[in-house]
């Protein structure tokens, strides 16, 4: 299992359906549940349903502790329609009997911050939720809300002019940690290394196929196209192509001692709808501490990753 599975990111968790008892019993073992905001008061309360039973979370516990300033009533506000996380601090009643809940999603927040923070480190698999596509990389939910990093440059071998030609807002995702700043509760997460290696990518295709690819990269001398995620191949100076175009492509040879694929363009294909190509995942849990992409008569210096330890 993934390291974070006690905290995993907002939208995935089950469906909240719980009644008054079982809210209680969350309540006193501390438990984090998880349901949509349906409304903000002018106040800045977010107001919920949980099973027929009312929940409440003022502005004071709606946002970690770390985030201020504008950014946290970006926060607040930008909570109403999307799934929510929390814990219970109290039942109440309200002036006609019925109960209410107050909840806190800053204490769930804090909960799973002081976790990863004394628990997790570099190579460690998590599951995350991608929030924000940027050029520079994508914003990913690791866990009750808190946001982590990924750059465009760990995403994947293939190289990609932005993120959303991998991935789309909302998305699941597995990342792995690539570094912690304790001190100012930042980590930065790293994906190819996910992906799986240069064989293991390679294995899927043989030479005399014709396959989809799309074209990432187009030199003087030919057009980088990728076959996978983590693989791409060098094609001929083919007219009329530009990165993201879809190609039908031939595979003239595969080469792992010099980790190359000869590729000739057959045609250039329609426009695609605008979704990233599937992902498949060779590594799912676990800590990594090494990755070695390349294969293991490649001619060269391996292209691998290390994970250093923290001292």
């Amino acid at each position: 299992m993934p390291e974070n599975k006690l905290f995993l990111p907002e939208g995935l968790r089950p469906p909240l359906l719980r009644s008054l008892s079982d809210l209680r019993e969350a309540m006193e073992q501390g438990e984090i549940l998880e349901a949509p905001v349906q409304r903000c008061t002018p106040d800045h309360t977010l107001l919920l349903s949980l099973g027929g039973v009312r929940g409440r979370i003022p502005r004071q516990e709606a946002v970690a502790p770390w985030i201020s300033g504008a950014d946290r009533d970006i926060s607040v506000l930008s909570r109403v329609g999307k799934p929510t996380c929390f814990v219970i601090t109290a039942l109440d009643a309200d002036e006609k009997g019925a109960p209410v809940a107050c909840l806190s999603r800053r204490a769930a927040q804090k909960q799973a911050m002081s976790f990863f923070l004394e628990h997790l480190t570099p190579g460690a698999v998590l599951t995350g939720r991608v929030t924000r596509l940027e050029p520079f990389g994508a914003f990913v939910d690791i866990g009750c809300g808190i946001v982590a990093m990924l750059p465009i440059e760990h995403i994947s071998v293939s190289r990609i002019s932005h993120p959303r030609d991998r991935f789309q807002p909302g998305q699941k995702i597995l990342t792995a940690v690539w570094a912690i700043d304790r001190e100012n509760r930042r980590i930065t997460l790293t994906h190819r290394e996910l992906l799986g290696t240069w064989m293991e990518n390679a294995s899927r295709f043989r030479p005399g196929e014709t396959v989809r690819g799309v074209v990432r990269t187009v030199k003087d001398y030919g057009s980088f196209i990728e076959l996978a995620p983590n693989l791409s191949g060098l094609a001929d100076v083919h007219e009329d192509l530009a990165p993201g175009s879809t190609v039908s492509v031939y595979i003239k040879s595969i080469r792992p001692e010099r980790m190359k694929i000869k590729l000739q363009v057959i045609e250039k294909l329609p426009p695609q709808p605008p979704e990233p190509l599937p992902l498949r995942y060779q590594v799912t849990d676990g800590v990594l501490e090494r990755w070695v992409y390349s294969p293991p008569n490649y001619e060269k210096e391996p292209v691998e990753t290390v994970f250093a330890p923290e001292s």
